[in-house]
């Protein structure tokens, strides 16, 4: 990795007057800073130490400036609420590229542009961005201080509400610095909101309109480990730390040195013996993640403590397992559908010392969000600021409103998030919603069969009434915006590790909350009683529970699921749960045929070879006298 090079070619407009304190025991640091700031143009430099009383000016001056609200002290203590702009609520896939030296790297599922046209343009958008405002330089570390798995970075950017943002996601500041020591690699993330506050003359710029998307560029640059952010203050797009860097930059990184970048949740269950057990799980978006990361087992004596709720990076132990890591510092969580029914956990996480932003504001100074209670309020500020009734006729929080809390305020947060070296993983999960065809939980025959479910991970996006498949919305190993190569060459990075592993692999299954019956009734209540699924894997890991092979996998023997105290549930519900038919699951092996050509030539041959296994397996099914495969009750 070569940090040295130029992010830019330098401008002649170098801001000789202003002070570029040297802060950086590394001289690529601090020779980076320079050059950003000469094209930039800031009013000032301010190096982040991370310290609460730098947390507090910071917030003290967002309030003075009307850009965060302070919410009601007594209700809410330490939080805030921020709006944005209307235009800039979301990740804006269609201007997020893969800035790969050959096209072919990036591959199909990515958009790409040659690096030194990028970086042409993004040089003209960049001079004087930051005119007539601070540029903070955010030094920052991916995972616990130290430890083997950490990465580092340098975030640059004119935001305070990223660098208040970073030092809740992210360990940022000078416990970071201290780490970034000559030699050592880091990443250099470059963000500005993309209009400059005056203009050369000094003069200001009033009435300043958010970018449009055509003028927003969120670019990763993998071989020279760079992320450059322009036109857009939305966390996913500006909080360079998360997506770009640990899972766009981190999955190019882990397939080069040879560990794993994933878009996993990561937790730790104890079973009623008191062992514990370490799980991640790849979960495509509204298929209840962080609900099940923060789960409250309702079964007699089971714990589940949360590790992380989105990203895990893995590694090759010295023991050789697989070791993960949550890398993030807190959690940035989708708002609206969370609630004390849905998930009592994170209500509970994010009650103190919290920005929250496009929701809703309460007359009394707290927030407000759909699905947060039963009913709304009477009357509420809604997040662009308009006044909102129930009859409004318009939600009252952004679909997409958010919260950001650092971890350490989670009551279910395991003691070992922040083990340096990381903690072993027992087994991998796969899950998407799916309403028909996908049972409620089983295992792969093996880890080459595990990662082919990885790569046909979907989600169906009509109801199971409009046909016994649905639309699939393809998410392979749910990284389908994040990988930040060619997809082909990941799934190929998955089957490598596991070829590494050897039997020290983790265990791979694949769940499914969503199932439905003919009268689209979900046939498994989920939340907390998914823990009845995740106790079967165990079961399986201990041997202790047989399974039935299948055309797709290792079913359950569905006495061996535990539904003791399930109120109001038919046992009888758990032969559909369970039922696999082969007519179905052809026309789905067809459609997945003709996802993975559209991948293109790279695709392993051995996902072929286990996709043209199933397919075989589902054509003696359905030819034999049954047309469909069901796992019996035991008696």
């Amino acid at each position: 990795m070569q940090n040295s090079e130029s992010s830019f070619e330098m401008t002649e407009h170098a801001h000789d007057h202003l002070d570029i304190p040297q802060r950086a025991a590394n001289p690529e640091v601090n020779d980076w800073v320079r050059e950003i700031a000469a094209l930039t143009k800031p009013s000032r430099i301010v190096w982040c130490d991370g310290s609460q009383a730098e947390i507090d000016a910071l917030t003290a001056e967002m309030v003075d400036a009307g850009t965060l609200i302070k919410l009601n002290e007594e209700l809410r203590p330490g939080s805030y609420l921020a709006r944005s702009d209307a235009g800039d609520v979301a990740r804006v896939e269609s201007r997020t590229y893969i800035c790969s030296e050959k096209e072919e790297d990036a591959g199909p599922t990515n958009n790409w542009r040659a690096p030194a046209e990028m970086k042409a343009e993004l040089s003209g958008l960049f001079d004087g961005s930051m005119r007539g405002r601070p540029m903070y330089v955010v030094p920052f570390a991916m995972g616990p201080l130290g430890g083997a798995i950490t990465q580092y970075g340098v975030e640059i950017t004119d935001s305070p509400y990223v660098v208040l943002s970073m030092a809740l996601m992210t360990r940022s500041g000078d416990g970071a610095l201290e780490h970034l020591t000559p030699g050592r690699d880091w990443v250099k993330a470059l963000h500005s909101v993309g209009f400059p506050l005056e203009f050369e003359d000094g003069a200001s710029r009033p009435d300043v309109a958010w970018p449009h998307n055509e003028s927003k560029y969120i670019t990763h640059f993998p071989e020279t480990r760079e992320i450059i952010s322009y036109g857009s203050g939305y966390g996913g797009n500006a909080l360079l730390g998360k997506k770009c860097f640990a899972l766009r930059i981190a999955s190019a990184m882990g397939h080069d040195e040879g560990w794993m970048a994933e878009h996993m949740l990561l937790i730790q269950v104890t079973s009623p013996e008191g062992k514990t057990y370490t799980l991640t799980g790849a979960f495509p978006s509204a298929t209840g993640k962080t609900n099940f990361a923060m789960m409250k087992p309702k079964l007699d004596g089971w714990k589940v403590e949360t590790l992380g709720d989105d990203i895990v990076w893995m590694r090759k132990a010295a023991d050789g397992r697989l070791n993960a890591i949550n890398p993030e510092f807190g959690f940035f969580g989708v708002a609206p559908g969370t609630g004390y029914d849905t998930n009592p956990v994170a209500m509970e996480t994010i009650t103190t010392n919290t920005i929250f932003t496009n929701v809703a504001l309460t007359d009394d100074g707290d927030v407000w969000w759909e699905g947060m209670t039963d009913e709304a309020p009477a009357h509420l500020i809604d997040w662009q600021g308009n006044d909102w009734t129930p009859e409004s006729g318009t939600k009252a929080a952004h679909p997409n409103a958010r919260f950001t809390v650092r971890a350490s305020q989670c009551p279910t947060l395991s003691p070992a998030w922040e083990a340096p070296d990381g903690v072993p993983v027992d087994a991998i999960l796969f899950g998407g919603r799916r309403a028909s065809n996908v049972p409620l939980v089983f295992e792969s025959k093996d880890w080459k069969h595990g990662c082919f479910l990885g790569a046909t991970l979907a989600s169906e996006q009509t109801a199971a009434a409009e046909g016994p498949v649905g639309i699939l919305r393809r998410d392979p190993f749910a990284m389908q915006p994040f990988a930040g190569y060619h997809m082909a060459d990941y799934w190929g990075h998955w089957l490598k590790t596991g070829a590494d592993l050897g039997d020290k692999a983790p265990r791979i299954f694949q769940v499914n909350w969503f199932r439905k019956d003919q009268d689209g009734t979900f046939l498994w209540p989920g939340f907390g009683e998914n823990v009845r699924a995740v106790k079967w894997i165990i079961d399986r890991l201990e041997n202790r529970a047989d399974s039935i092979e299948s055309p797709i996998g290792q079913l359950p023997v569905t006495s061996d699921i535990d539904i003791s105290g399930l109120d109001g549930f038919d046992p009888a519900a758990l032969d559909e749960i369970f039922t696999v038919d082969p007519a179905s699951w052809l026309v789905e092996v067809g459609v997945t045929r003709e996802y993975f050509d559209s991948i293109g030539e790279k695709v392993p041959a051995t996902l072929y070879t286990e996709l043209d296994a199933v397919h075989a397996a589902l054509d003696a099914a359905a030819a034999s006298t049954t047309t469909q495969t069901k796992a019996p009750i035991r008696a």
